[in-house]
């Protein structure tokens, strides 16, 4: 069985993501550790705790990463990120508030100690900016090699960004960290725009859930309903939600859901092309690439699954 650490900044797709792993059998959710981004480190480590404890998972341990990109920096969310997941991220939906704490252990020395302890078992998904993870190979250079690789959501290679016509959101908050793990050697799969956004998610899957008559269920409905509704200003053209995150965890736990193509990355970190995701020229012969790009997803086997699983998971939750 695959283990698994979700690095999150716990909005609308994360807390999705996080539902999907759940119900996954074949993998087991073994930390959450916090980023930010959606919203601040903080306010995600919140709704990572309150949201596994609603869905009947309470012994799922949360970490609190890094709160921004450098100690020089601060942090504040966007008003795009607002607009799309709430205030409060989970798409202005109340839950209660876990009684639980996140775990003493910082996140970066966590994802190093799993890293030792499951070696090639470990998948770590960060679905935010890449500063945790990019902190913990600086350093333990070594994790590069222990674990069983790394499914990112952000990027964009063949279409546009969503922050501007080349830079995607995840990768605009810490250029830099990308950078430095596409750099690393570390394996990993880049789940970009080019596909998460041809999974689609609509009213009619969310009424699925709240038909389940239970409270996670209604949770979920009511959350996703509040994405789906700010994606009808900000991408009318698509006729639904994008599951970015959820589709990283998809590909951590099938990859075939995706086709990809082998390639060297780099993100730029300079000029007016900051946060660019792109081949890097100067390993495009290299014939070792630590890098693949999803290029191609199948979005039928992903939606059947990703409703399957998750609404299996909130009827047991209740």
């Amino acid at each position: 069985m695959k283990k698994l650490i979700l690095d999150l900044d716990t909005g609308v797709d994360d807390a999705l993501a996080i539902s999907y792993a759940l119900g996954s059998p074949e993998v087991e959710l073994i930390g959450i550790t916090g980023t930010y981004g959606n919203v601040l480190l903080d306010q995600g480590v919140r709704n990572s705790l309150a949201v596994t404890d609603l869905l009947g998972h309470p012994e799922i341990k949360v970490y609190k990463g890094l709160p921004h990109a450098s100690a020089a920096d601060s942090f504040a969310v966007g008003e795009a990120s607002a607009f799309i997941h709430g205030e409060n991220g989970i798409g202005e939906v109340t839950i209660p508030d876990s009684n639980r704490e996140p775990e003493s252990e910082p996140a970066i020395d966590f994802i190093i100690d799993a890293a030792k302890t499951y070696g090639k078992e470990l998948i770590y998904v960060p679905t935010g900016p890449m500063t945790n993870i990019a902190a913990a190979l600086r350093k333990a250079p070594e994790t590069a090699d222990r674990l069983g690789g790394i499914v990112l959501m952000g990027g964009a290679l063949t279409v546009p960004g969503n922050v501007n016509a080349w830079t995607e959101a995840n990768i605009s908050q810490d250029p830099e960290a990308a950078d430095y793990l596409f750099r690393s050697g570390t394996p990993a799969t880049m789940i970009g725009l080019d596909v998460t956004l041809q999974t689609l998610l609509t009213y009619r899957e969310t009424q699925r859930w709240r038909d389940l008559g239970t409270t996670a269920g209604a949770f979920l409905a009511d959350m996703t309903d509040y994405y789906i509704k700010a994606y009808e200003t900000t991408a009318p053209h698509l006729g639904g939600c994008g599951l970015h995150d959820p589709l990283a965890v998809g590909v951590a736990v099938d990859p075939t859901l995706v086709t990809t193509l082998p390639i060297n990355m780099k993100v730029d970190v300079e000029g007016p092309t900051r946060g660019r995701t792109i081949g890097d020229n100067d390993r495009l012969n290299d014939p070792v690439k630590t890098t693949k790009v999803a290029i191609g997803v199948d979005v039928r086997r992903f939606l059947n699954e990703f409703m399957t699983r998750i609404a299996a998971l909130a009827q047991a939750a209740g």
